[in-house]
């Protein structure tokens, strides 16, 4: 829990000072104080797009425009530490570029991730994406 009991971006994706997470698609209309959160929760810099480092987490900001949700699913899910889990972030349904939850579902599906829990997190909604087989 953050300050005064309110709960931080971090705890509501369930990142804990030893997660190790990953960022990708992070753009100019990414919400920094999401990113922000994590960093101060993990104590580190957040892991660049470009890594090849094993992670618990990755944060994937995915706009409609973005290509193709399937293969930005599987592509963020190929460092992904046993357990792992994708929080996919897309714009909320009232903005520019949100993205059908029903395209979330099917592309998770076609990617072999389930969906395990949403959260709107600011202008952003949040989808925990898992391996169909995982608990979390």
């Amino acid at each position: 829990m953050g300050a005064a009991g309110v709960e931080s971006y971090a705890d509501r994706l369930g990142i804990r000072r030893d997660s190790i997470v990953q960022e990708i698609g992070w753009d100019e209309d990414a919400d920094s104080t999401i990113s922000e959160a994590i960093e101060d929760a993990i104590g580190q810099p957040l892991l660049e797009e470009d890594s090849d480092e094993l992670c618990d987490v990755v944060l994937l900001w995915f706009r409609s425009d973005d290509g193709d949700l399937v293969d930005s699913l599987v592509d963020a899910g190929r460092n992904l530490g046993e357990g792992g889990r994708i929080w996919l972030l897309t714009p909320s349904a009232t903005k520019p570029d949100s993205v059908h939850p029903g395209d979330i579902s099917e592309s998770a599906q076609l990617a072999g991730l389930v969906q395990t829990k949403a959260d709107r997190l600011g202008q952003w909604q949040g989808s925990c994406l898992t391996g169909a087989g995982a608990k979390r």
